[in-house]
């Protein structure tokens, strides 16, 4: 289980190397961030029939809430929390990452794994905001 957690973490902070300051610079930029959300929509849609994206479909669906709730200015996000959401949505859109997407099953291993190594990460703030989710739910 550490092997695992350690191996996650290293592929987190590689990613962080790979797409650090894109993601900066894309976490003041509204309108990019909302294409972005668009993007990785449309990707989840092409690749829910895909069973081993299955897995992150949750915490993607999450993420995406998370962020249009900080730039509704609903709930508010810290930037490091900001960071690490739009780092793990960047990485999953992106096909040239540590293990591109066109290599099949495998280019979707690396992604899956950067979603939940940010998604385990931030697991507190995660249920913070699914605790404020739910009372502030519209019947």
């Amino acid at each position: 289980m550490t092997d695992l957690k350690s191996k996650a973490n290293k592929l987190l902070e590689m990613a962080k190397k790979l797409f650090g300051k894109q993601v900066e610079a894309l976490a003041k930029q509204e309108a990019k961030v909302r294409v972005l959300l668009s993007d990785v929509g449309q990707k989840l849609v092409k690749a829910s029939k895909n069973s081993k994206i299955q897995q992150v479909l949750e915490p993607i669906s999450i993420f995406i809430r998370m962020v249009k709730a900080h730039f509704s200015g609903a709930h508010k996000l810290s930037n490091s929390t900001l960071g690490m959401v739009l780092l793990a949505l960047v990485y999953f859109l992106s096909p040239f990452d540590l293990m591109p997407d066109f290599l099949g099953l495998m280019g979707f291993v690396d992604d899956a794994s950067v979603i939940l190594a940010v998604y385990s990460k931030l697991k507190t703030e995660v249920n913070g905001f699914l605790e404020w989710e739910k009372i502030h739910a519209k019947p």
